[in-house]
């Protein structure tokens, strides 16, 4: 079997300490291509800074042909069937963009999607229009906690999903992950329309991009299921990390003592109930690994990966129509029509005016 060519594009400096500032992703990206040596190939990176390529190359056996600090030369001269995009997500469109016209099979993208509405729709369509598969790294729907609720849930143990409620600590960022996960809970619906409210009084960033202070936000799902979304200090009005209220009882996923991290109180239990995830928690271990084989196997078996476009674009809208429903000061009705970031509009405008962080 011929091996997929796998090219990333920002490698990032490693750090012995992740901050908002990188998380160097692409060497998680290429342990989980690295686990699987019948089927993935490493053989190309591109990263602004000479040495951060070197480096990764080095790590990860990619020869010294393989690297670049251009990504279009890369594109042009490397044969790529996957790249994995890890860059800021300000970066992504583009980048993108630029793969499925160099005509590479699938493009693995950091989350989230971009930082404008209008570029995630484009990212979207252009990659199904040319038959690229695009994916975005939501790897925690790969971590048992996650996982084992999916079960719990579609076997009925909590009755109907009827409402879905997330805390976190900002709802572009982190709120990805879980707003995409909220897309698994619910059968992958899109959304009918959201109503919430920011506050920005401190400039606060992560990987360059604005991210609110705090937010509160609903919505509802086109097959009946409520969400509701609290963010920054108002995350303790939720109490845990994600609960599914069913018409029978509730699954909650959270942090507990001696490292419990789901448990479920329905159909006659009066106490909670913990389940066992072995080593998983909410974060990992191994969940890129898991996510990377997820697109592998559908790239090589002609399937969707359920880290599709499509998928991430339902999480995304709900982002973005949250920021578009402070703009407005009211319900947003979906599908968005909107093309730009409210939030950054807003800043750019002077309607927000966030003071510089102390």
């Amino acid at each position: 079997m011929t091996r997929l060519r796998i090219g990333f594009i920002g490698t990032g400096r490693r750090k012995e300490r992740r901050d908002a500032f990188g998380f160097a992703m692409a060497y998680e990206h290429a342990a989980g291509y690295l686990a699987l040596p019948e089927q993935c190939e490493l053989v190309a990176c591109a990263d602004l800074v000479q040495e951060y390529a070197a480096a990764f190359a080095e790590t990860n056996g990619i020869p010294s042909e393989g690297i670049y600090t251009d990504y279009k030369k890369m594109l042009n001269e490397a044969a790529l069937d996957v790249v994995s995009i890890c860059t800021w997500p300000h970066l992504h469109a583009q980048m993108v963009l630029d793969c499925a016209v160099a005509g590479v099979r699938a493009i693995h993208c950091e989350k989230p999607m971009s930082d404008n509405w209008g570029m995630a729709r484009l990212m979207e369509q252009e990659c199904s229009r040319r038959g690229v598969r695009l994916t975005f790294n939501h790897q925690r729907r790969f971590g048992l906690p996650f996982r084992k609720a999916h079960e719990l849930l579609m076997a009925g143990d909590i009755g109907d999903l009827q409402r879905l409620e997330i805390s976190c600590g900002n709802i572009y960022d982190w709120g990805t992950h879980y707003l995409d996960m909220a897309g698994l809970y619910t059968g992958e619906q899109a959304a009918e329309w959201v109503l919430g409210q920011i506050d920005y009084r401190t400039e606060s960033r992560v990987f360059g991009a604005h991210v609110e202070n705090q937010a509160i936000a609903t919505w509802r799902y086109r097959n009946g299921v409520f969400g509701l979304i609290s963010t920054g200090p108002g995350s303790e009005l939720i109490g845990t990390d994600i609960r599914l209220l069913g018409s029978a009882g509730s699954i909650e996923i959270g942090n507990w003592e001696d490292n419990q991290h789901l448990r479920i109180q329905g159909h006659g239990r009066h106490e909670w109930e913990y389940i066992d995830t072995g080593a998983d928690n909410l974060h990992g271990p191994h969940y890129v690994e898991r996510a990377i084989a997820n697109i592998v196997y559908a790239i090589l078996n002609d399937q969707t990966s359920e880290l599709c476009a499509r998928n991430a674009l339902n999480a995304t809208e709900i982002i973005f129509g949250i920021y578009e429903s402070s703009r407005r000061r009211g319900r947003v009705d979906l599908p968005l029509t909107i093309t730009d970031h409210p939030l950054y509009a807003m800043i750019e405008s002077g309607a927000i005016q966030p003071t510089p962080p102390s």
